[in-house]
């Protein structure tokens, strides 16, 4: 029997939920049904894997729960805000002050130094100065960048910048992280390094992180993954993911 006390706590909040979605693209007279009536609870805290094949939905899905594109129809929710009541003004505001990416390509300014690159988007948070480099310095330490923060992207190796664009999103300090394929431009070495980081944000810092990977090795470190094909999900199991804090070198 379930105690009176259990039962009345209310449950927790998810994260991200997407609601009875729908994604459609137009390319021409080719009408393309990516998402249909899918439904989706992403909890807080943890390290989410949507695992598939190309072309299976896994990017679109990441890009609706970001804010990245609208929905056809459906409900999302992002931290309790339903994404598409927000004007466009307000769904900005709310990547900045919620949200950090990690893509594929780094996406970093070939003109600026890796502490510039990560101090950057904190100028626009309404931090001083002091903070947003404080912040900054403490994010590029946290991955194991500190002693190359003054170089240029010209100037790092694949899984550097990587190592740069994670820190970027973290010096936000973000209840949110989405990574999409952050691993499939590195060796496997570096990919490693870049999975524990992410891994270590979740379980350190308490942020929801959701990555898109097609990478075998991010299974390991996910506590849920999730498969995709087709726009549908085919399984969605957890996994007992070891403890590591260690700092990377």
């Amino acid at each position: 029997m379930t105690h009176p006390a259990a039962a009345s706590q209310p449950a927790t909040p998810p994260a991200l939920q997407a609601i009875g979605i729908s994604k459609a693209f137009l390319s021409g007279k080719l009408h393309t049904q990516v998402l249909e009536d899918f439904s989706l609870r992403i909890e807080a805290g943890e390290l989410t894997l949507i695992s598939g094949p190309s072309g299976c939905g896994k990017s679109t899905l990441l890009a609706i729960l970001s804010g990245l594109q609208k929905v056809d129809g459906g409900r999302v929710l992002a931290l309790g805000s339903e994404l598409g009541q927000l004007d466009l003004r307000a769904l900005e505001r709310f990547r900045l002050q919620h949200t950090g990416f990690v893509f594929q390509g780094f996406n970093l300014f070939p003109a600026l130094s890796a502490f510039e690159q990560v101090e950057l988007p904190l100028n626009h948070m309404g931090l001083s100065r002091d903070e947003a480099r404080a912040r900054a310095r403490r994010s590029l330490e946290e991955v194991g960048m500190a002693p190359r923060m003054k170089l240029r992207p010209s100037e790092l190796s694949g899984g550097e910048k990587q190592r740069v664009a994670i820190a970027r999103a973290l010096a936000k300090e973000p209840e949110l992280l989405f990574a999409d394929e952050p691993t499939s431009a590195l060796d496997a070495a570096n990919g490693q390094m870049i999975i524990d980081i992410l891994h270590r944000i979740a379980h350190t810092h308490g942020t929801t992180v959701l990555c898109v990977s097609h990478d075998p090795r991010v299974v390991v470190h996910a506590d849920r993954v999730l498969a995709m094909e087709d726009g549908r999900i085919l399984s969605d199991r957890r996994t007992h993911v070891p403890t590591n804090d260690s700092k990377v070198t």
